[in-house]
């Protein structure tokens, strides 16, 4: 098969997996949601060498099935409880559909005015919906663009802060070693870490910030870094705090935070990467009080809002520190849109020149749902979450560790005296997911090993969730049981052995105080007749008389 695919072609085998797609949609839940293969399976599988002659859509889709989907971790399935969700959903793919026939390069608005233009009116309607500051807006003095990441976003906030707090000295001379600092607390993001590492600033310029029991950053403890950094010469650059921790999705206070970093001129950056979507249902808007000290602000759409990675919603409240930071313009970038002031460029917004249209997706999936629909998944979760947790503080076995207001649990499961408690979790976990029904992650909270459930796979429902439950108590009690009849069998080994050396001791003893046999010195026999005197000379030459 060779040649370019016509239209008709296309309409056939799209047709085809389109009807793939939908089986696998339907499909997947009675698939193991975590991969059975070993490391290099897949590999194994495939042919050493790419095909010399094209194979068509048939052959494609017979390898899906025999290479691909056996060597998948389903993050779709209902039973996902890993890491942090990345949703999709039908609207999703049929709106990146969409975005991959028209095959926009959306770097310019000259190279295609409606990629541009979509993009901001949707990161409008996203300010609107999750109760985001106006300044987030493109008619203020910010805006908002989809990234590739909340890790990419970390990126570009800090390179936009340090614009600023240099006055644009990086941009043209590079970051003095060693002069500025940025903050985070012990349960930031590691990206914001990396983020430092690339923008040049290195490990030592971050700064970790103590948090409280409920393990958010402590504000007074910033302030007093922040004074005590400036006092011994630092700038300090980012301050960076987080809505839904990764481990165990903590709050920081950013109505706290806010002040103190606007009355040190300190760029606050917020990482809100799976929570803030939350915000979509008003009675959740809470736990970002004080998102309005934001200069800078992301979440994800891919994890918890039903749209396919990537499709990260960052937004700027300067957008001129940002555009600062990133904007060139080569000779054979310009045009007279971009000359005239009155377009936005996006490539101006991120690390890379190239940009995909994603915010059809973004679209597809609004029109779809609309913020109601939205709502109701979002609600849907958080209320199967309360749920569980519920179950879980109710039962002798298992203990909730941390503040849960959203769709994430940690939960420490409880073990007898004596049993290594982590060991005991960690065989828990791996028990769970090697059963293919359920795949979950761990932490640790205050140095002990934890589960954590992270309810967010749109196919999630209180049947899969009660099922978690049951799983995670049948095993909690075999291995309970396991751990006793170890504990019981050593306990006899350890009895058996004392009672053998009771015994050996014993015998020991006996045979040391029965009365020992008295030894008789043996005389020799003397002959009698040796004994008379025969008058004979001795060897001396005497004789006896």
């Amino acid at each position: 098969m060779t040649g370019h695919m016509t239209p008709e072609e296309f309409r056939r085998f799209g047709h085809q997996v389109v009807d793939w797609a939908a089986d696998h949609m339907a499909r997947v839940e009675s698939l193991p949601v975590r991969s059975q293969v070993s490391p290099g399976d897949v590999r194994a599988a495939l042919p050493a060498s790419p095909p010399e002659q094209g194979e068509g859509i048939d052959a494609v889709l017979a390898d899906l099935e025999r290479v691909v989907v056996p060597g998948l971790t389903h993050w779709q399935h209902p039973g996902f409880y890993g890491y942090f969700p990345a949703n999709t959903s039908g609207p999703s793919v049929l709106g990146d559909l969409v975005s991959s026939v028209l095959g926009v390069q959306g770097m310019s608005w000259i190279t295609s005015p409606a990629c541009t233009e979509l993009e901001q009116h949707v990161m409008d309607w996203f300010v609107e919906l999750l109760g985001l500051p106006e300044a987030f807006t493109h008619g203020s003095t910010g805006g908002g663009v989809v990234q590739d990441s909340s890790s990419g976003a970390n990126l570009v906030a800090l390179l936009a802060a340090l614009h600023r707090a240099t006055g644009g000295r990086t941009v043209r001379s590079g970051v003095e070693p060693g002069a500025m600092t940025v903050y985070v607390s012990a349960q930031t993001h590691s990206s914001m870490e990396k983020a430092a590492r690339i923008a040049g600033l290195g490990t030592d310029a971050v700064r970790v910030v103590p948090v409280d029991g409920d393990l958010a950053m402590r504000p007074e403890e910033l302030a007093r870094r922040l004074d005590s950094d400036v006092a011994r010469g630092f700038t300090p650059v980012l301050v960076c705090a987080t809505v839904g921790t990764t481990s165990t999705g903590a709050f920081d206070p950013l109505a706290a935070l806010g002040p103190i970093c606007r009355d040190r001129g300190v760029w606050l950056h917020v990482d809100a990467a799976w929570a803030g979507v939350a915000a979509v249902a008003p009675e959740l808007r809470h736990l970002q009080d004080g998102v309005e000290w934001a200069d800078s602000y992301t979440t994800d759409a891919h994890k918890w809002l039903l749209t396919g990675f990537d499709a990260t919603l960052f937004f700027t409240a300067d957008r001129a520190a940002l555009t600062g930071a990133l904007a060139i313009l080569p000779e054979y970038l310009r045009n007279p849109a971009t000359d005239s002031g009155a377009v936005v460029d996006y490539r101006d917004w991120q690390i890379e020149l190239g940009r995909r249209f994603r915010a059809l997706k973004l679209w597809t999936v609004l029109r779809w749902y609309g913020a109601e629909g939205l709502r109701e998944h979002v609600r849907a979760h958080v209320a199967l979450a309360q749920e569980l947790a519920g179950w879980v503080g109710a039962d002798d076995r298992f203990d909730v560790v941390a503040p849960h207001p959203l769709s994430l649990v940690c939960l420490k499961p409880r073990w007898a005296r004596g049993v290594d408690a982590d060991v005991a979790t960690m065989t828990l976990l791996e028990r769970l997911v090697d059963g293919g029904e359920v795949f979950l992650t761990h932490t640790t909270v205050s140095g002990e090993v934890v589960l954590r459930v992270a309810i967010g796979a749109p196919a999630t429902q209180r049947r899969h969730v009660e099922r978690l439950w049951a799983l995670l108590r049948e095993n909690h009690d075999w291995l309970a049981a396991d751990f006793a009849e170890a504990a019981a069998e050593a306990e006899r080994t350890a009895t058996a052995e004392r009672e053998e050396r009771t015994r050996a001791a014993e015998a020991e003893r006996a045979a040391a105080q029965e009365p020992q046999p008295v030894e008789l010195q043996t005389v020799p026999e003397v002959d009698p007749a040796a004994e008379q005197p025969t008058g004979e000379p001795t060897e001396e030459g005497s004789a006896l008389q």
